[in-house]
């Protein structure tokens, strides 16, 4: 049976279908004007359904030089610049169809339609022939023409990528000034995001004829919220104003704007987002009815305008007398389209209805909803459910009913609403119900939309609820994800592709989709707003899980989830504090942790938020080296990083550096990474350290955190004959983007600008080493115990390219790598290695390139330097002191001068193996010790180092209960027990802090308070302690004397000869004598001052002979 001929009612189209693709000569050819979102989502949808029978080549004409691109997601464009990075499908995803199928025309518009000879005429002077004509050609933004000034240079609308790039060329003219938005809708509050992204204006204004902005989707209350979120944001927002007037200068430029009432208000841009209008000017020349109120081309049901064979959908069909400037009804009415010309021969065809105008979208990092009839309340409803009962009394009251109307008015809607309002969260939400409570009708949600995928299916099915209407706003209360098993297999949980969780679910099983990214590619779902991937991922998930396709790489006991898992579930649920993590994620919600899971949770809560870890939610999750901002070493002093970005320096920079060093008594190395280190700080010291460099024009270096630590580079073309890329100004650029990001590890990199390498950047977690077209990127080198030469990700990157790779390639790291896993081991455990990294990175292979990118652009858009944030605030400082309940200082670790610096004495060879947990004290008595106020309350729990006589102790306050132990580990006696990270296992009610120097954890209560369950040989002391009503702590402690005698500090000092000899000796015999050698502070000048005297002489305060007054 030939295509076409098949029965009406045949319902076995596989068996029916042609399984070989028709001949060329036999194949309709359907063109389509327009390729934009709709139009590009009918031309897949038409390939798609037509690859078995293949009856139809598709020939697209687009009028824009760029291919199809998310117009959804057009402010991404300021971030990246590339409208490559929108584009729905990649150049070759046209090309690569088979011969014939599909040729697309840019750049190219149709002038003319011919119905009578079925043929379009271009303003190339081409003539394409049609057999069906589709005509997508979307809408224009509108423009006041009316308002005087609204031709002047600086007017702009917000629609394409010509528009945003125009305004961005513009924008570059007039820095520093104001920019205003016209408009206060879905399209204006987008427009004034576009805005505020450039980063150019001073302010950016929208300016709202109504009371509330989005009032199309919103009421007051709601509208009047996003207006306080959007506030805080930084927009400025003008309600109940009228452009009466643009004012411009004699250049005809944008000066000013002059309101309706009167009042004018200066601004160099204006940008309208006030609205759209159909195209329908192609269809009106050709004869074709289009809608007089409005516009749009005139559809029926089949989406046919009044010329056979020729149809229109999305944004210029007008249908029932209306447009629809969403893209969820123009995907449906592509959708329909493809259906009908594909597969309506042996299915009835469908027809286009009334669509679901729900929307749920982001606007200005602000979660909004509507759904269902969401102004019944105020409209009155459009549909109410039918129901048997009430078509009989409509029919029996109907004229009393219209007598009643006349005399009273009209009645109110027959709707009642229930309403959540919580300005403390910003969350708002309204459900509008039948009379009875039995239907839901619409409603609308800011802040918390989680619901919105359950709520919509419930309105369009028009089902009787099951449960009260009050249990709506309760069960949403609850928080937690959408749990998607129990919405049906027909649920839509993508409205911009019209894609239902059964859609997901059935290419995850049959195997078609291995990835989120496959998925995202098959389905569409995602590839829109982006706002239904949560879901989409749990589904996935589950699926995934069901078909025993899980790997347990749990992060430690107090998690049944990895490293990544733990990050995407933060990240979905934002959950910002540890207890929320537990609390949500943990085996046990009201556990305390360990030293594990601690510093990873508090190392994704920085990649994702990055807030001061100082500050009291996130101050107890820190290693030692995070908690002091500052390298904590084995003398209990800490080493001072400031960075030197891609190790260039100014004369003044070392001056500071050389002061502070002095002054503090510091001693001093060149880093492997081309900066310089400073050890021997004391904690006491540190604010007075970080005042003097920051005051100095430097800031952190980061070297305590598992982040970048630093960009190495050689002089490139600053300096060297032979390079040919600037290696040291794009080191500069990678340093600064990046410092500060926390990570899985540490990361490095370096810019080479020859391949000479002299910045070794293949053995980097990412490098770059410049070639005559620009720069090979190589990533996951790493030296340490395991070094892996690293791989080339991507060859002869231009410059401003660089950027959004590593983003991406960093950004994927940080969310799927496991904990304290290096670049290296990462690629090498990625299913394909470096080539899987390419086409995820490079190809997007799982669609989260943007997503990749946006997520880097806001976190190093939140850089600050935490030693400033500290410097500038006190309460952060309190914790800078060695004891807290005295200003007395102790050293733990004896001296010894080396080469003209001090440095500590080598650790003892043997640990402290004295029974200290069994000590027999002659008698025990309570004594305040510290004030109970110098205790922080934390859920990770808090803790102080104090000094009686000669002993340190360390107390610790945890969940309400006091805990005291010695403050030295035995192991390498190493005093920083009250440093260390405190965990527990609730089962057991077991507690522990774990030592920072080699994380020898001692139990804190019960029977085996002291023990070291990790070394059986190591224990410590530990004493009863309890908080009194007078606001003081108390130790149960021996007298004085006899405390010292077992745990004073002057007893355990680590001093000169304990520790292992280097074994320098016989090297030092070889060495003496040489030509040419000297004492390393000595001058080789015979009269020379030598480093001390000379440096004296310069930093002199009297400015002495020689002497610089600086």
């Amino acid at each position: 049976m030939q295509a076409g001929k098949l029965p009406i009612n045949g319902h076995d189209l596989e068996r029916h279908a042609p399984q070989v693709p028709q001949p060329p000569e036999e194949r309709k050819k359907v063109v389509v004007v327009g390729l934009g979102m709709v139009g590009i989502a009918f031309i897949e949808k038409l390939i798609k359904m037509d690859e078995k029978r293949r009856e139809y080549d598709i020939v697209v004409i687009g009028e824009e030089p760029h291919l199809a691109y998310n117009r959804v997601g057009l402010t991404s464009f300021f971030q990246h610049r590339k409208a490559e990075n929108l584009y729905l499908n990649p150049q070759d995803w046209y090309s690569g169809r088979p011969e014939g199928a599909l040729n697309y025309h840019l750049n190219t518009i149709v002038t003319e339609i011919h119905p009578s000879q079925k043929v379009v005429s271009t303003s190339r002077g081409d003539t394409v022939p049609y057999d069906y004509l589709v005509l997508a050609t979307g809408s224009d933004a509108l423009l006041p023409r009316h308002t005087p000034g609204h031709d002047a240079k600086g007017v702009f609308v917000y629609r394409t990528i010509d528009d945003l790039e125009r305004l961005i060329e513009y924008a570059e003219t007039c820095k520093g000034s104001t920019g205003a938005v016209v408009g206060g809708g879905l399209l204006g509050l987008e427009a004034a995001k576009a805005m505020m992204d450039l980063e150019t204006f001073s302010k950016v204004k929208l300016i709202e004829r109504n009371r509330w902005v989005l009032s199309r989707q919103l009421d007051g209350d709601a509208g009047g919220m996003v207006v306080d979120l959007v506030s805080k944001l930084g927009l400025d927002v003008l309600l109940s104003k009228r452009v009466g007037k643009i004012e411009v200068d004699a250049d005809n430029t944008v000066k000013g704007v002059v309101f309706e009432d009167g009042e004018r208000m200066d601004c160099r841009c204006l940008m309208f987002g006030i609205g759209i209008r159909a195209r329908d000017e192609l269809a009106r020349r050709a004869g074709i009815k289009c809608a007089d109120r409005g516009g749009g081309i005139v559809v029926d049901p089949s989406l046919m305008t009044s010329e056979k064979d020729i149809f229109a959908i999305g944004e210029c069909a007008s249908w029932d007398n209306q447009t629809f400037g969403l893209i969820a009804p123009g995907i449906e009415m592509a959708e329909i389209l493809s259906f009908n010309l594909t597969q309506a021969k042996s299915h009835a065809p469908r027809k286009f209805k009334r669509p679901d105008l729900s929307t749920k979208l982001k606007l200005l990092g602000v979660e909004v909803a509507s759904f269902g009839d969401f102004f019944a309340d105020r409209d009155g409803p459009k549909n109410l459910p039918v129901r048997r009962h009430d078509a009989k009394k409509g029919t029996q009251e109907g004229a009393h009913d219209i007598v009643k109307s006349i005399t009273d008015g009209p009645p109110p809607p027959p709707v009642k609403a229930l309403t959540y309002k919580d300005p403390f969260s910003s969350v708002y939400k309204k459900y509008l119900f039948t009379l009875d409570g039995k239907y839901l009708l619409g409603g609308m949600m800011i802040g918390d939309t989680r619901d919105y995928v359950k709520l919509v299916p419930m309105v369009k099915n028009q089902k009787v609820l099951e449960v009260p209407p009050s249990e709506f706003i309760i069960g949403a209360s609850k928080g937690g994800d959408d749990d998607a098993s129990d919405l049906t297999n027909d649920t839509q949980i993508c409205s911009c592709h019209n894609v239902t969780k059964g859609d997901v679910a059935k290419v995850v099983k049959d195997g078609t989709c291995k990835s989120i990214g496959e998925v995202k590619s098959c389905t569409k779902a995602g590839t829109g707003c982006g706002g239904c991937m949560p879901l989409v991922q749990n589904i996935f998930n589950a699926e995934m899980k069901a078909m025993g396709a899980e790997v347990l790489n749990h992060l430690c006991p107090h998690f049944e989830y990895s490293r990544a898992d733990l990050f995407h579930i933060i990240y979905v649920k934002k959950l910002r504090t540890f207890s929320d993590v537990m609390k949500e994620c943990g085996k046990e919600p009201e556990s305390l942790g360990c030293e594990v899971c601690k510093p990873a949770l508090a190392s994704i809560l920085a990649s994702l938020y990055n807030q001061h870890i100082l500050d009291k939610p996130l101050h107890g999750l820190q290693d030692t080296n995070d908690k002091f901002l500052a390298n904590i070493q084995r003398n209990g002093t800490f080493s001072v990083i400031p960075r030197v970005a891609a190790g260039e320096i100014t004369a003044d920079k070392l001056i500071v550096i050389g002061t502070v060093a002095k002054k503090y008594g510091l001693y001093t190395k060149i880093t492997g990474g081309q900066r310089i280190d400073m050890f021997g700080a004391k904690k006491q010291d540190l604010i007075n350290i970080w005042t003097e460099l920051v005051n100095g024009g430097l800031e952190s270096g980061h070297a305590y955190a598992k982040s970048l630590r630093t960009v190495k580079s050689c002089v490139g073309t600053t300096w060297c004959r032979f390079g040919i890329g600037d290696s040291v100004g794009m080191a500069v650029r990678l340093e600064e983007r990046y410092k500060s990001i926390r990570s899985p590890h540490k990361l490095k990199g370096g810019v080479s600008g020859c391949v000479r390498e002299c910045a070794e950047a293949q053995n980097k977690d990412f490098g770059l080493i410049a070639t005559e077209k620009g720069f090979n990127v190589f990533v996951g080198g790493n030296g340490g115990a395991k070094p892996r030469h690293s791989e080339l990700l991507a060859k002869d990157v231009p410059p401003d390219d660089v950027i959004s790779i590593l983003d991406r390639y960093l950004m994927f790291y940080m969310r799927t790598a496991d904990k304290l896993q290096r670049t290296a081991r990462w690629i090498e455990q990625l299913p394909g290695g470096i080539q899987y990294l390419r086409e995820v990175v490079l190809e997007d292979k799982l669609g989260i390139c943007d997503e990749l990118e946006k997520q880097m652009g806001e976190l190093v858009g939140t850089f600050f330097c935490e030693w400033t944030e500290v410097i500038k605030n006190p309460e952060r400082q309190k914790v800078f002191q060695q004891f807290g309940n005295t200003k007395d200082t102790q050293e733990t670790v004896e001296e010894i001068g080396e080469r003209g610096q001090s440095r500590p004495a080598n650790w003892p060879t043997e640990s402290a193996t004295e029974d200290f947990r069994g000590a027999k004290w002659s008698s025990l008595s309570w004594q305040p010790i510290i004030e109970a106020s110098q205790f922080i309350d934390t859920p990770a729990g808090s803790s102080v180092n104090i000094k009686r006589g000669d002993t340190q102790l360390a107390v610790f306050k945890i969940k309400g209960k006091w805990y005291a132990m010695q403050q030295m580990c035995p192991h390498k006696r190493t005093f920083a027990m009250s440093e260390g990270l405190i965990g527990d296992d609730v089962k057991s009610d077991k507690l522990w802090v774990s030592c920072p120097f080699h994380k020898r954890n001692f139990t804190l209560n019960g029977a085996d308070a002291g023990a070291c369950s990790n070394d059986p040989e190591l224990s410590a002391a530990t004493f009863p302690v309890e908080a009194r009503d007078d606001g003081w702590v108390y130790l149960k402690l021996p007298p004085v004397e006899e405390l010292d005698a077992k745990l004073g500090t002057s007893k355990w000092k680590v001093k000169k000869g304990e520790g292992k000899d280097p074994g320098f000796a016989r090297l030092d015999e070889k060495l003496k004598g040489l030509r040419g050698r000297k004492p390393c502070e000595d001058s080789h000048l015979a009269e020379g001052d030598g480093a001390k005297v000379a440096a004296r002489k310069i930093i002199s305060k009297h400015g002495g002979e020689g002497g610089i007054d600086w």
